[in-house]
């Protein structure tokens, strides 16, 4: 289980994405934990590494604390309560299978914002080639807060999180590339970070309180996950983010696949069409876009 959260760990340090929306189908699918206890064991694990994570952020400036303000009184009465509607919910009826299936919505959902990131991010760089202009704002200048709906993103993100443990860095800051497109990457990653540390612990909390918390699950997570997160971090400014990012999302939605109980064969046959489809959609964009590959930039060079 260990080596498990350590792979997760490089993942979350070279992306910033994937913790809950990997350790936790990881848990259900590799090692048949029940759902509601993987969803209480990975937001004890977050709760521990997302400091580290968030502090580096704070000393580098790279953090809008108005945004994170906004967020923070959205998402962490909503964590809270995700955790105590779960447990609500099971008194009626089977919370295994309700946090299963929301977890398999969210995978999915965050697979696709996942390309939607990557479009998003690609469109900004093909108009500022094709226009001479520039999409992103310098770090010093103010950016101005749009309090209800960063408030709404706060909301959905904090129940996503106490509901299924996913969300914290894929859903919330997707939703912050929209909402603030001229926002730095690395102050959206870092505004991201620390407002996911309250929410996490809030998360935590109520899935201690009404959760199933299994410590022999909890603390290999954390041996595995933390230094997995530090080389992950190292890796990033050598590999290739964007291609992980893109496994990435593959992995998520056949893993979201599965939580609905969507046959193997299904799974394989959607997650090789989506391959198909993103490989050739991509690239119809970037020719669209005006961006050509790599090999034919360089026979374009004068000699």
């Amino acid at each position: 289980m260990s080596s498990a959260a350590l792979g997760v760990g490089v993942v979350v340090g070279l992306t910033g994405m994937g913790g809950g929306a990997l350790m936790t189908p990881v848990l259900v699918l590799g090692f048949g934990v029940n759902p509601f206890t993987a969803v209480s064991s990975d937001l004890i694990t977050s709760a521990v590494m997302k400091p580290a994570g968030s502090i580096v952020h704070a000393r580098r400036g790279t953090v809008n604390w108005g945004l994170v303000l906004w967020l923070m009184i959205g998402s962490v009465p909503a964590a809270f309560c995700g955790a105590l509607i779960i447990s609500v919910y099971g008194e009626a009826a089977d919370a295994s299978a309700f946090v299963k299936t929301s977890l398999g919505a969210v995978l999915v959902l965050a697979a696709a914002l996942i390309g939607l990131r990557a479009f998003v991010g690609m469109r900004n760089r093909a108009r500022e080639r094709r226009d001479g202009t520039h999409t992103r704002r310098d770090d010093g200048e103010p950016v101005r807060v749009r309090r209800i709906p960063t408030l709404l993103v706060g909301i959905v993100g904090g129940l996503m999180v106490g509901l299924t443990s996913v969300g914290s860095g894929s859903l919330i800051i997707i939703a912050l590339m929209l909402l603030y497109p001229l926002l730095p990457m690395g102050r959206l990653v870092g505004t991201d970070l620390v407002q996911a540390v309250p929410l996490v612990i809030a998360a935590a909390i109520g899935h201690l309180l009404f959760g199933e918390v299994d410590w022999s699950i909890v603390l290999p997570l954390i041996i595995g996950s933390v230094p997995g997160t530090i080389i992950g971090a190292r890796l990033s400014s050598t590999l290739p983010s964007g291609i992980v990012r893109r496994a990435l999302a593959l992995v998520l939605l056949a893993s979201g696949l599965r939580m609905l109980d969507v046959d193997i064969p299904w799974t394989i046959a959607a997650v090789s069409l989506a391959f198909v489809a993103a490989t050739l959609g991509w690239m119809g964009l970037r020719s669209a876009y005006g961006i050509l590959p790599a090999a034919r930039r360089e026979r374009k060079v004068p000699e």
